[in-house]
Parts: C-alpha cells; structure tokens; sequence
C-alpha cells in the first residue's frame, strides 16, 4: 500500500540510507517559532537506520486498516528526529492526505495535558491541596457519601465514582448534568478500587474553575499552551484548525472535524475536563519537552521542577501504577512500548492518540491517528507500543548527545571552590582587621586540604582568638553524649565546645571576638546538628551585635531535591534547628540566610559563596575530597541514605552504627530479613533494592546481638528517593511488626505529628506524601528567596 502524506513509499532495501535524513525529519510549509528544532538521529544518539523501521510497522497498519492515516514524532535532546505523516486523515466524504500539522481530537489526552497540568498549578501555588476533600472546593459534590473523596483520588482514579455516568444525564442541559453528577453514589469507597473514569476528571476541571474563576479552556490556554507558543491546541478550534483536522465519526449525519467525539464532552459545551482538547504533534511535542526540562520550555515555566516530578512518578493503585493525571503502568499501559525506562509516564486517547514521555532516556513519542474514522473499528493501541519500542530501541547506548548538558558539566570541566577557597583567594578581606572567633572541625579545609584554622590563624590581616567545635568535637571522631572543652595543639588556642554544657556561644565566650566564622561541612538533612549549631551561633552573635561569616560548601546529596515532611511548628530542637525539610536541598550558607530572615535577627551576615558548583551537583561531580563529616558518615552513599534511614534510629531498630556499613542496613533481634526484603521489593521503590542479612553490631543499638534485616542496595541513583524509601520502611514495619516496633521514638526526628499519625495508621506511602506535601510546597517556596547557586 502506498503511503500518502511525506509522499514516499518506503522499503527496507540497501538504498535505504541514502533518503533517510530526508525521511527521518519529515516536511512542513509552516512551522511556528515555538516548534522544536529539528535535528539528524545521530546527534542525539539514536540510529536512523532503527528509526526508519517504524514505516513498515505504520504501513502495516493502514494495510489491515487499523487508522486510514496517521502522524508520528519521536524527540530526543531536545530535537525532533523523527517526524511524518502517513496515509489520510479523511476518507469520506472524500479523501484528504494527512499532513504533520494535522490537527486532532486528543480525546482522554485532554487529562494530564490540559486538566492534571491546571490542577497541578493551583497545587504548586497553594491553591488546591491533593489531600483535601475535593468537597472543600465543590460543596455540592459531597452529596451521597462523596464528602471523603480527594482530589488526589481523583487525579489517580481512585475515588471510587463511575467511568462515565448515563448520557441521558448531559441531554437537558448543563445545569441538569451538573446536577446529576452531583448527586451520584459511589462504586466503591475511596481509595479503595482503581477504576478509571472521566467523571472525576470532568469535576477536576469544575475544580479548576471554581479555584481560579477560569473554565478548563481558559485557564489551561492562559496558563500553559499560550505561554508555550502552541498555537493549535486548546478547546474549540476555530475554522481555520477545523480545516486541518482529522474526521472521526459522524453525528447528526456530519463528519465530524475539529469538534469534539466525545458525547459527554459534547454536550457540555465542548469544554471537559475528561475530553475536548484539539492539538498537533509539533504543539505535542513542545509539551513533551517542557515536561521533561522540569517545566519550563522556550524560558516560560509552567510548572516547578518538584511538580513535575511529583505529578509524573508512579503512585502505587490496586493493579499497578499512575502519576496525577497520567498512566505509568497498568491494565491501560498497551501502548506503552517495552524498552521505555520506570520512568516514563504517557497518556492514550480514545479517538487513536498516544503520547509517552521518558525523562530516563530524553526520550518521548506522539503518535496520532484518527482510528474511529469511518467506520469506528480502528485499533491502534498496540501499533502505538510497537512504535515507542522501535524508539527506544533506536537509542545508541555507545553514543553521546551532542548538546547534552551532563557531558557539559561532568566533574572534570570546572573547578569547585568552597567558601574558604575565596575568602583566601580574595584576601580575607571580610575579616580585615577583625578579632575572629571560627566555629570549625576536621571538615573545614580548603581544596588542597589545608585546615581552615591553619589558614586563617596564619594571616596577619586579622586575628583568630578563638575556636568553637560541634557535636563529634573538632577533629570528628567522638561519638559521645557531650564533649568537653579543649586546647587545639597546632595554634594553643582554647577549643570551646557547643556540644557540651551550652550548645551556643556564651556573651563572655563572644566578648573578646568581632566576628564568627563558620567553615562545616553539612550533608543535607535536617537532624544533622550542624547547622542547628550555626543557628544557635547566628542568634548569640544578634543578640552580642557580633558579624557572622558562613564559609559555604555544596550540600553534597545536591542541592536541588526537596523532600519532607516539613518541622510542625512548636517541634524546634536541637535535631529540627527550624522549620524546614527533612531534605532541606540548601547550602549552610543560604539556610543562614533562610535563619536571619525568618527568625528576625538583627545580625550583620556575610556569606562567602562557593564558586562552580551547581544545584544539580552531588558531592562526587565536585572534585573535592571527602572527608568523613562524622565517624558514622563514611561515603556519599550513606549521606544520600541519611535523610530516610537516619529517621528510624531513635525507634528500637539498628541502623547499622557499630557495622562497617552505618545508614546501609536496618535491622532488629525480632526481624525476618527475608519477609521484610520480599514486602519492600515489592513495593518498586525508584532506584533502590533489599537484599536480606543478618549481622550483629559491635557498638550502639544490640551490642553483640544478632539483628535480622535489609541492606539497601541503590540502584539507580538519580531515581533513588531516601524519604520515600524511609516511609516505606516504616510502614511496613508497623504492618508486619506493629507490637514489636516501638513506632513512636519515629515522631522524634520526624517531628510531623500529621505523618507520624498516618505511618502509626497504616496509611500507604503515596497517601503519607500527599498528605506532606501542602507544607513542602510552601516550605519550597519560601527556600526560593534564599537560593544562591543555579542548577
């Protein structure tokens, strides 16, 4: 059969080579400013040659009429490599070739596209809660036992309403549908079944518009597809897009092009939030992209970073997998395609649409077709999920991309200073002539791995007169439930401990000092009492009208993950300094900042930044040596385990201290290693394996006993969540051993009386986060005014 549209019958022959740039990236007469660039296969690491298979997998379906005609555009790297049309896109009343801007019903796309991605916005703004009753928004909606029901449910179907009330119910008008839908039972209760319905997501966009005062068409195309130059997409396409788009079936005796199929969607006016939208591969395309930038595409951001991730990861459904708003894996995963990593999250239509996106491989795939036309008997699910697979198997594992930013920014191409790298390379000037107390230990070195007192003790420019230490005491190597003063050998000046009687400076202790300095290395979490240690300072030297300088490091787990809970107000302590993350994603450096602002001190703070290191970067991309920041911190790998692992210490289990592998392992006299390996594997948790153990611990928690447990084995570093992984921990400890483990010593370092009372109540991992993630979004947003570093 021959393939009209790119106007090219393709064979697999030796000569195929030759015409394959030409193939691979299609032709159109009109491309807007805000299309992706075009770009040959190879430079962004995929095979042409692969690419190419795709014709023959499309001409096999329009040969067993599976769509009279179709578009499909695969992108990578930010490119579009592959973009064609195929066959018609009308065949009665008469035929009319199908074109790469063809226009076209998206059907159930209009979910996470158009619906999820204004829900989402309202979510990072504060505006909606994912944990709230969606009844909250819509009074009405709570009639008949919904009152419970969640916006999160809803967004992952598990609200437990129907997939489609009675058409019957739309045919008397929109405030009788309304009406209607309103006063409907449940199917099941919430949370209970994953059952997939547009009746939930036709309320999310009511949702929408009671928030914001905007329908779903005019909020999703002010907010998202204008800023996003996607000129073809959006409700209600005008004649100019009608004569552009696919047919699919007939209504009232008309073919019906560029209005909406769905009869629902119909007779609400064309506007839903379940169906309605119209688009193009190329718009497609640049949604794709945005979402796998973190939300900002051609400099206009649409969503956070954080949003996107946490919209698009998998939340555990009876049966399998969803984001908010799109499918991950589960019984509607066909068109999925078999090589597309855990990572990928997409969306089919009813009417023959199917877009995949893989941040995992840079990678996404839109294939549109009009299957319903003429005679609705088209089938193209399976099609589809052949194609993401010839995609992804197009991906040269052996290649590089050429524009890819992590061959740009791998540790070797820039240098990495920390604080006290500048404040030496720039002379000291901020301590010129000042008396200098410096609040240090064994971590405060320069890149050539010079002591920070040394540095500072030689320099005639100012005087150091005093030296401060934390918890593990200046060299870091006690473990000790306090720590006395000292005398520090190289200098003979007094070492004065804030981890002893007095965990701040004392006015006497300040009273011979102008400015503190602080030069510690922290690892990113919350409990760790370091920075608890330079908050107290900051407010001793407010309260004595002293300067502090903090010497800043790169927060070594990266500075760009954020994860909770949030501190409860009225829970501060030495182990929850303030109000923050658990993963905070901050340098000491900007939480000093976050701590003058937010706590109202009157305090002349200095920060000496570092220089080369980017948000992104974990401690291994830096260059710099590591160097144990306490005795129980011994790789980058346990730093990253920290933030989850560490909050479980303070309940009745090991966390592996006295073992050559601290924060790696959990475990307890009372643990079966295996069963408890078996639940957390099953759980698919990102970028992490459990492999049962025994061992017995030589120091701390059960001396010389044997303990039964799991090591954590990270798998995948970059999809690896420690909260998520500590949470799930907990929550299965307290179904398989919920008398023998002491759960409440776990409220002590989480300090979030909400999540704490979900985790002792049985509550899933995705429910638990949910329910977090109200404070994190605002704790993200007052981060933001403290931020020093780019990504």
């Amino acid at each position: 059969m021959s393939l009209r549209s790119a106007v090219f019958s393709v064979s697999l022959s030796v000569w195929m080579p030759v015409l394959i740039s030409s193939l691979v990236i299609g032709v159109s007469s009109s491309v807007s400013a805000a299309h992706l660039p075009r770009a040959a296969p190879e430079s962004v690491g995929m095979r042409s040659q692969r690419l190419a298979v795709i014709d023959s997998i499309v001409a096999e379906g329009l040969r067993r009429k599976r769509m009279p005609g179709a578009v499909v555009l695969v992108g990578r790297g930010g490119r579009v490599v592959f973009h064609k049309a195929y066959g018609d896109r009308q065949l009665k009343p008469e035929a009319v070739p199908m074109t790469v801007d063809t226009v076209f019903d998206m059907a159930s796309i209009t979910k996470p596209v158009a619906t999820a991605t204004s829900v989402m916005r309202l979510v990072e703004q504060g505006r909606v809660v994912l944990s709230k009753p969606v009844a909250e928004y819509i009074p009405e909606f709570g009639a008949n036992g919904k009152q419970s029901v969640t916006v999160y449910q809803l967004l992952t179907h598990q609200g437990g309403l129907i997939p489609d009330n009675a058409l019957r119910d739309y045919e008397s008008g929109v405030p009788e549908a309304w009406r209607r839908i309103h006063a409907l039972k449940l199917r099941a209760a919430p949370g209970e079944r994953f059952m997939y319905t547009d009746v939930g997501f036709i309320v999310l966009a009511e949702l929408v518009r009671r928030v914001s005062g905007q329908d779903i068409h005019q909020y999703s195309h002010e907010h998202i597809f204008g800023p996003l130059g996607m000129e073809a997409t959006g409700y209600l396409p005008d004649d100019m897009l009608k004569r552009r788009a696919a047919a699919t079936e007939q209504r009232d005796g008309r073919w019906l092009t560029g209005e909406v199929h769905d009869p629902r969607a119909h007779l609400l006016g064309g506007v839903a939030g379940h169906a309605g939208l119209f688009s193009t591969a190329q718009d497609l395309a640049v949604y794709a992209q945005m979402m796998l930038n973190g939300g900002v595409y051609a400099g206009h951001r649409v969503l956070r970073a954080e949003t996107v991730a946490q919209m698009t990861r998998g939340y555990q459904v009876p049966g399998g997998l969803r984001g908010l708003g799109w499918d991950v894996r589960t019984g509607y995963s066909s068109n999925r395609g078999d090589l597309l990593s855990s990572r990928a999250f997409g969306h089919g239509g009813f009417t023959g649409t199917v877009l995949w996106v893989d941040p995992g491989q840079d990678l996404f795939v839109v294939f549109l077709s009009t299957r319903l036309h003429p005679d609705g008997t088209g089938s193209v699910n399976a099609l589809a999920g052949r194609i993401a697979t010839i995609a992804a198997s197009a991906i040269d594992a052996g290649a590089t991309v050429a524009d890819s930013t992590a061959a740009k920014t791998g540790p070797n191409s820039r240098q990495v200073l920390t604080g006290i790298d500048v404040l030496r390379r720039d002379g000291c000037a901020v301590l010129r002539g000042k008396r200098v107390g410096l609040i240090t230990n064994h971590t405060g070195i320069d890149r050539s791995g010079r002591s920070t007192i040394r540095i500072l003790a030689e320099d005639s420019r100012h005087k150091l007169v005093a030296l401060f230490s934390p918890e593990h005491g200046i060299a870091g190597r006690l473990d000790v439930p306090q720590i006395d003063d000292g005398t520090d050998k190289g200098t003979g000046l007094r070492i004065i401990s804030l981890y002893g009687k007095n965990r701040e400076p004392t006015a006497a202790q300040l009273d011979d000092i102008d400015v503190l300095v602080f030069d510690i290395q922290d690892i990113g979490t919350r409990f760790y009492t370091y920075i608890s240690t330079m908050g107290l300072a900051m407010r001793a030297a407010a309260r004595q009208g002293k300067s502090f300088v903090v010497l800043d490091r790169p927060n070594p787990i990266n500075g760009r993950d954020v994860q909770g809970p949030v501190l409860d107000a009225g829970r501060e302590s030495f182990v929850g300094f303030h109000r923050i993350a658990v993963r905070h994603g901050m340098t000491a450096g900007e939480l000093a900042l976050m701590f003058k602002d937010e706590l109202k001190l009157k305090l002349d703070l200095h920060v000496v930044r570092c220089q080369g290191w980017r948000r992104a970067d974990m401690y291994d991309a830096t260059g710099l040596e590591w160097v144990n920041p306490s005795p129980n911190m011994r790789s980058l790998t346990q730093a990253l385990l920290y933030p989850g692992v560490g909050l479980l210490e303070t309940t009745n289990l090991s966390v592996g201290r006295g073992t050559d592998t601290p924060f790696e392992r959990v475990g307890a006299p009372w643990i079966d290693g295996r069963a408890l390996a078996r639940a957390l594997n099953a759980a698919r948790l990102p970028g992490v394996r459990f492999v049962p153990l025994s061992f017995t611990p030589e120091a701390s928690k059960y001396r010389g006993e044997r303990c039964g447990g799991v090591y954590l084995l990270i798998t995948r570093r970059s999809e690896f969540h420690p909260l998520r992984t500590g949470l799930a921990i907990a929550g299965e400890l307290r179904r398989q051993y919920k008398e023998q483990w002491q759960a409440d010593g776990y409220l002590r370092l989480l300090a979030n009386q909400g999540v704490h009372a979900a985790v002792l109540a049985g509550k899933h991992v995705d429910e638990i986060e949910v329910l977090a993630e109200p404070d994190l979004q605002r704790y993200r947003r007052r981060r933001a005014r403290y931020l020093l570093y780019d990504d």
